[in-house]
């Protein structure tokens, strides 16, 4: 296996994480409380990264820091719950599913990558597979949930291409926690207006918000975070469909759900979706810039 192949395999791991954060969420979390369950995968994992790196932005990235943590993981948390509360999750699914349509569709222009034909043909394909495998019969539309769940999916396409348009100006773990502590921080006054004081935990509670912030959180962003920066946006992009795939598969193994024809055809094409648009032209691409002299101060130690 070549290094491309590694890298986009341990991207991978970051949707197929993400996947089981809606079995965790039904199972093991309190009910009714989606800010409080955003901010708590989100600052305590961010916290604990700078813990081990010990390093702040420096000048321009503070708000660069700030401004991908609101898109990649504020906004995009924050909107998405808002989109699954006010619709049906198979709709919510589906317009979350746009994000790579959007970063496909914006790469070339934002970026100056070749996006393959096969990889735009692969993004719409993905789509109709996660619509297939989620949308039920009679699913009911909402304006407001419609407009939130297309705002995850630009928030979250913008915070793609933003991050690989400006690289990374520390290690990875430094530059996750950064967003994750900045996207945490975003959503603590929404969640304590809108839900007010966490209730009483349980210990099913805290194991399932601490799967979420370490494996979940930390960890799959690192992986998130990792590719994007090595391989190209729209290659990376693609392997979101696998996060409504792996959410599907569990809930048949786990809880008995069943699924019908057209959801396991709906599966299959999410599948060819992920595989051809991985491989689809493999484009040139230039390494993200990366700060690996140590002449070069990358942040304030803490």
């Amino acid at each position: 296996m070549d290094r491309m192949n590694r890298t986009l395999a341990l991207t991978a791991l970051a949707p197929l994480t993400w996947g089981t954060s809606y079995l965790v969420t039904t199972e093991l979390l309190p009910p009714d409380r989606p800010l409080l369950t955003a901010t708590l995968r989100a600052l305590p994992a961010g916290l604990l990264l700078l813990a081990v790196t010990r390093l702040l932005p420096r000048g321009g990235w503070w708000w660069k820091a700030t401004a991908l943590g609101t898109l990649n993981i504020g906004a995009f948390f924050a909107l998405m719950f808002v989109s699954a509360y006010r619709l049906p999750g198979g709709v919510a699914a589906t317009l979350a599913a746009v994000h790579p349509l959007l970063v496909t569709a914006l790469a070339s222009g934002v970026l100056g990558e070749r996006v393959a034909p096969l990889a735009r043909i692969a993004a719409g394909t993905g789509v109709i597979g996660v619509a297939l495998l989620v949308l039920t019969p009679g699913a009911r539309l909402d304006a407001w949930g419609v407009l939130a769940g297309l705002g995850s999916a630009a928030a979250t396409a913008a915070g793609v291409l933003l991050t690989k348009r400006w690289g990374r100006p520390a290690p990875l773990l430094a530059f996750t926690g950064w967003q994750l502590v900045a996207g945490g921080l975003v959503l603590v006054v929404p969640t304590l207006v809108l839900e007010g004081a966490p209730p009483a935990l349980t210990t099913a509670n805290l194991l399932g918000y601490a799967w979420l912030a370490i494996p979940g959180t930390a960890l799959a962003y690192l992986a998130w975070f990792s590719g994007i920066l090595r391989l190209p946006a729209s290659r990376v992009s693609l392997l979101s469909f696998l996060t409504p795939l792996t959410a599907g598969a569990l809930g048949w193994a786990v809880l008995g759900q069943s699924l019908a024809p057209l959801q396991l055809a709906g599966g299959a094409l999410v599948l060819v979706a992920v595989g051809v648009g991985a491989y689809a032209g493999r484009p040139p691409h230039r390494p993200a810039p990366v700060a690996s002299e140590p002449r070069v101060l990358v942040g304030a130690r803490v």
